[in-house]
C-alpha cells in the first residue's frame, strides 16, 4: 500500500477497540506514525504491537479525555514524540439510548462529557499543531475527522440524548470547517449507521433489547469499513476536502 502519509503523525482517540483500533491500523498502513489514546492500557499495548509490524512508530497514551487536562496532555505527548500533528481522529464516544422520560441523567452527562466536551477539548489542543502542519511538508494539509453518526442527522424516539450529542458534533464541525478551511485544515464528519462494535453492550439490559429489536438480523458494518472511509478522507490531495461521509449498512433503511 502506498505510503501516502509517510512523515506525518496522527492521533486517534478511543483507539482501544472497534473503529478507533481499525483506524489506527489503516493510517499506519499508509505510513503515518500514530498516537493511540484510550483508558484501557492492555488493549493499547496489544494494538501497538500490531502497529509496529507496519514499520511505523506507535505512541501509547493511556488517558481519560473527559478530563480536559488529560485531553490536552495527550496532544502534547503526541507532538513531543513525533514533532508534529497532521491528523486528529476524534473517535471516542458512547451511545446510551432510552426514553427521555425517567432517564438516568448520569447517562446524559456521560455522553455529553465524552461525545461532545472531550471532542472539543482534543480539537482545541490540536489546532495550533494542525495549522502548523498544514504549512509544512510533506503534505501541506492537515485533517480533523470527527466521528458522528446517522443519529446526527436523523432523530428517533428513544435516542434523544444521543441524538443531541451527535447534532452538537455536526454543528461544531461545520463552524470550525468554515473557520480554518482556507488554512488547509480540513474538517470532516463520518456518520456511521449500525456498526458491529461494543457500543450496544454499554447500555442497560432493557435498552439492549430495544436496540437489538430495532436492528433485527441486519448485516452490520464492520469497524474496518469506517476505517476505510477515514483513510480515504485523509489521503486526498491538498485541494480536495471530503466534508461529510454517511455510511450505512446496505440493509439499513433509516
Amino acid at each position: 500500500m502506498e505510503d501516502v502519509l509517510k512523515g506525518t503523525a496522527a492521533l486517534v482517540t478511543g483507539a482501544s477497540s472497534g473503529i478507533g483500533a481499525a483506524t489506527a491500523l489503516a493510517l499506519a498502513a499508509r505510513g503515518a506514525n500514530v498516537a493511540i489514546v484510550a483508558r484501557r492500557r492492555d488493549r493499547l499495548d496489544a494494538l501497538a504491537e500490531e502497529l509496529r509490524k507496519l514499520e511505523v512508530t506507535p505512541l501509547v497514551v493511556e488517558a481519560d479525555i473527559t478530563d480536559p487536562a488529560q485531553a490536552s496532555d495527550a496532544v502534547a505527548r503526541t507532538v513531543a514524540a513525533f514533532g508534529r500533528l497532521d491528523t486528529l481522529v476524534n473517535n471516542a464516544g458512547v451511545m446510551l439510548l432510552g426514553p427521555i422520560v425517567g432517564a438516568p441523567v448520569e447517562e446524559w452527562d456521560r455522553m455529553l462529557s465524552l461525545n461532545v466536551a472531550a471532542l472539543m477539548h482534543c480539537t482545541h489542543a490540536a489546532l495550533p499543531h494542525l495549522l502548523s502542519a498544514a504549512k509544512s511538508e510533506p503534505r501541506r494539509v492537515a485533517d480533523v475527522v470527527n466521528i458522528s453518526s446517522v443519529a446526527g442527522r436523523l432523530v428517533r424516539n428513544g435516542s434523544g440524548a444521543y441524538n443531541a450529542t451527535k447534532w452538537a458534533v455536526n454543528a461544531f464541525s461545520e463552524s470550525l470547517r468554515q473557520e480554518v478551511t482556507k488554512s488547509h485544515v480540513r474538517i470532516s464528519l463520518v456518520e456511521p449507521g449500525a456498526v458491529e462494535t461494543e457500543l450496544i453492550s454499554q447500555n442497560r439490559p432493557e435498552v439492549q433489547g430495544f436496540i437489538n429489536a430495532r436492528l433485527g438480523d441486519m448485516e452490520k458494518l464492520q469497524s474496518q469499513d469506517i476505517a476505510d472511509a477515514i483513510a480515504y478522507i485523509v489521503t486526498r490531495a491538498r485541494h480536495v476536502a471530503i466534508n461529510e461521509v454517511l455510511v450505512r449498512p446496505t440493509e439499513q433503511e433509516i
